[in-house]
């Protein structure tokens, strides 16, 4: 999808655990247009622009995985929390902008 110029940038800075079990389910985003491969080039130097199907996605992804109890038998290892720090920062940022829609 190609982004219009009403389509809002989000920055997002995502470094350490959270990129690292980001980067582990990038493989569940086959299907997002790209994103996968942005997300696997990403080196968490640089804040990352996200548009608005992009958060949805990794929202998504998140919450699936999250849910999946192979991947994350306990919920209070660090791979687990890292995964929901991450979660909850898109929600927050998903929300500030699209909350009332």
């Amino acid at each position: 999808m190609k982004p219009g110029s009403r389509d809002i940038r989000h920055k997002v800075l995502i470094t350490g655990d959270e990129l690292r079990e980001l980067k582990r389910h990038s493989g569940s985003m086959a299907e997002a247009f790209g994103l996968d491969r942005k997300i696997e080039a990403y080196r968490g130097t640089r804040p990352i622009t996200l548009y608005r199907w992009d958060l949805e996605c990794l929202m998504d992804v998140i919450e699936d995985e999250q849910a999946d109890k192979q991947n994350y038998p306990d919920n209070t290892a660090s791979e687990y929390l890292a995964l929901k720090r991450l979660g909850d920062r898109l929600r927050t940022e998903y929300d500030r902008h699209y909350g009332d829609e």
